[in-house]
């Protein structure tokens, strides 16, 4: 898998911004990527040393749609912590 097919957006929610604090950056990733993939694709495309990466899959939330009930499609979302010292400047400002 190329490293730019990994990272599909970056997530910034009102906890993520909070995390940034402490050089944790979330972002949707491609449901077959693994942690290596995901760290290499970050290290490439924002010029950061990362230490760790942690990987949650996030489950499909039921919706109602008219009369029917429909399920959202799940998606994997990953929480890569950088070297003290680095930031990804696409975060900042935000």
């Amino acid at each position: 898998m190329h490293p730019y097919e990994v990272l599909r957006r970056p997530l910034i929610t009102e906890k993520n911004t909070s995390l940034q604090a402490q050089g944790k950056y979330a972002f949707e990733v491609a449901d077959d990527a693994n942690k290596q993939q995901i760290k290499e694709a970050v290290e490439k495309a924002f010029k950061v040393k990362v230490t760790a990466v942690n990987v949650i899959s996030v489950s499909g939330k039921s919706r109602i749609v008219g009369r029917r009930q429909v399920l959202t499609k799940s998606w994997k979302k990953a929480i890569v912590t950088l070297q003290p010292g680095d930031n990804i400047q696409f975060f900042e400002g935000v």
